[in-house]
């Protein structure tokens, strides 16, 4: 039973570890651009999947309301993106990348990706592959818990 309990204790010690530490490495680039990484996250997913309503976003990005809400008036104040209100139900708010924002996302994602990818670089590309098989397995696992 102890190693059992040992065996999971270090798990989650290394899995935090290693987590914390890639967060903060992927982090300084964002910094060079004066952006968050909720601000970065919300950035990107309208880049790539055009304009949402806020609340999709907060939900795509796992942002709480309050915060989404933040996010997006300081993006909002910079000039990156924009509140559009839906033309067939007043009620829904869409938010739309602007020119500036996909000139700036077009700057970092290149860098972003090549970052990311340098990164994961200190293991093999079966290695890669097992770690994303055994972390969705976790995930998983630990969310039917619930």
């Amino acid at each position: 039973m102890g190693n059992d309990i040992e065996r999971a204790l270090k798990l989650f010690i290394v899995l935090s570890r290693a987590s914390k530490v890639v967060l903060e490495e992927s982090n300084q680039l964002l910094d060079d651009y004066n952006l968050n990484p909720s601000e970065f996250a919300v950035l990107e997913l309208l880049y790539h999947k055009g304009k949402q309503p806020i609340q999709k976003i907060g939900q795509k990005i796992l942002l709480r309301s309050g915060s989404m809400t933040y996010v997006v008036d300081k993006l909002e104040g910079r000039g990156l993106l924009e509140r559009v209100t839906s033309l067939e139900d007043k009620r829904i708010i869409y938010i739309v990348i602007t020119p500036t924002g996909e000139e700036l996302i077009n700057d970092i994602f290149p860098k972003h990706e090549q970052h990311i990818k340098k990164m994961m670089s200190g293991l093999t590309v079966d290695e890669q592959n097992q770690a994303i098989d055994l972390l969705k397995k976790l995930g998983l696992s630990v969310k039917n818990l619930s």
